[in-house]
């Protein structure tokens, strides 16, 4: 087969696949989108078969749980801006720029993204304004071909995307595909299942620069530019660990108010000689009078009757805290209402509360710093193509400074203590330092002045010493 075939198959399974499923699946459960919107009451029929009916009160509420989960967790690991290390000044300076206000925010973005999809990518690229950035593509959009079974590197990749445009007076949606491989990218329209070359679009390259003599060169990067984030290795998105426990918490609440609902005018009723024959009149009649009309006949006394069914919201209370609890301990959250934060936890009961999510953190950080190493060879190569210097042979750590409760007196008498640390590791870990290099020169800048003063000091005393002497003498 043709390459173009085969990318027309690879799409096609793609549409279809649980993966892809699973994805949107996560995205509409963060967004509120959640299966009890669609719950229809029903009732057993005739033959014993349910039946859809329409004068039973129906509540569909979301509790979303899971929500709170996932931005507990991109908070936690990712509400901070990021600690960049190295030796070399100037490249910090310079990857600083790049990673700046704008790029955290879009760094959140993309924890959210992995962790409802299990996936989320970045596309390095210039702008129309020649600048260098990030775009952050949505994982239901990226479909990826992977050299290995690890996937860790990439042959190439197809951005699937909606726009819409104007046929004569009509609108209509057009599906485009985006191939990006080592020569370009090329773009085709989705039609009917197969793909047709976009006459709207060229095959393109990657970058264009001007020369010295001002013709433009089309270059393309030595690598398939996009860095793939992963919430874990197996890429499975995080609603599938909750997603029954968040559907639980749903169905509870909506029963109950279901059952609240079902007052004295809609519950069962027990009649004695009604005087007229059809039910659903009865109802009617009910509802809109608030009154009934019922009769004595031979000696048999009249009367309406109700069957009062109590609704324990104790239960209901019971099992929503284990679904709640169910779901933080398998989604690997923190309860911040836990009995452990009472009063005045010490680090120790902290960390127990923590243990959890950090063990999810723990994880989606060594997914994320296998894609910052990706990510720095095109910072690099950026850097040698703008002439801002070569340096790909430098050493650079990123430290993610995560979000957690902390007792403040206890872990700075720690570090005051902790004699045998460095400086800088000891304020790294200080609960009110942000930028550990700005605190270090403001160290040695008051270090200097106090330095200064005491020298003013020793050479005046020095001085008056000397005039005394030389009085006695």
């Amino acid at each position: 087969m043709s390459d173009i075939r085969i990318l027309e198959k690879e799409i096609y399974k793609f549409k279809s696949s649980d993966r892809l499923k699973w994805m949107k699946t996560g995205i509409n459960y963060y967004d509120g989108n959640q299966d009890i919107m669609k719950r229809e009451r029903k009732v057993i029929g005739k033959g014993g078969r349910l039946e859809k009916v329409e004068n039973l009160p129906n509540n569909q509420v979301v509790d979303n749980q899971y929500a709170k989960l996932v931005d507990q967790k991109v908070n936690y690991q990712l509400g901070k801006p990021l600690t960049i290390e190295t030796k070399n000044k100037r490249y910090l300076e310079l990857l600083q720029d790049v990673f700046n206000k704008r790029f955290h925010r879009t760094l959140r973005n993309v924890g959210e993204d992995a962790l409802n999809a299990g996936i989320s990518y970045l596309y390095p690229y210039y702008n129309e304004s020649g600048e260098f950035t990030f775009k952050h593509f949505n994982s239901f959009e990226i479909l990826p071909f992977w050299r290995d079974k690890s996937h860790t590197e990439l042959d190439a990749f197809a951005h699937l995307y909606t726009i819409t445009v104007y046929e004569g007076e009509t609108e209509v949606n057009r599906e485009c595909v985006d191939l990006y491989s080592k020569d370009g990218i090329t773009s085709y329209v989705w039609f009917n299942g197969r793909l047709v070359p976009d006459v709207e679009k060229t095959p393109s390259p990657y970058l264009t620069a001007i020369d010295e003599e001002g013709n433009e060169q089309q270059l393309n990067w030595q690598r398939i530019p996009l860095i793939v984030f992963k919430f874990n290795s197996k890429e499975i998105p995080l609603i599938r660990r909750v997603k029954s426990l968040q559907d639980g918490i749903n169905s509870m609440l909506s029963d109950f108010q279901n059952n609240m609902e079902e007052d004295a005018r809609s519950t069962i009723l027990v009649l004695h000689n009604y005087d007229g024959q059809d039910l659903g009149e009865f109802r009617r009649n009910l509802a809109q009078y608030g009154a009934v009309k019922v009769r004595s006949t031979d000696g048999a006394k009249g009367g309406l009757e109700t069957l009062y069914i109590e609704v324990n919201k104790d239960n209901y209370e019971s099992i929503l805290k284990l679904f709640k609890k169910a779901l933080i301990e398998n989604g690997r959250g923190y309860d911040a209402k836990d009995d452990r934060m009472s009063n005045n936890p010490n680090q120790m009961n902290i960390k127990s509360m923590y243990s959890d999510i950090e063990l999810d953190a723990n994880g989606i950080e060594t997914e994320f710093q296998a894609a910052f190493e990706d990510l720095l060879w095109f910072i690099n190569q950026n850097f040698i193509n703008t002439e801002k210097g070569d340096f790909e042979g430098e050493k650079v750590k990123f430290i993610f400074n995560r979000d957690t409760l902390v007792n403040e007196s206890e872990v700075i008498e720690s570090l005051n203590k902790s004699t045998d640390l460095s400086l800088e590791t000891r304020i790294s870990q200080h609960p009110y330092v942000d930028d550990v290099q700005r605190e270090l020169e403001r160290i040695k800048k008051e270090r200097l002045e106090t330095q200064e003063e005491f020298d003013g000091y020793n050479a005046t005393f020095n001085q008056n010493k000397g005039e005394l002497d030389g009085q006695e003498s």
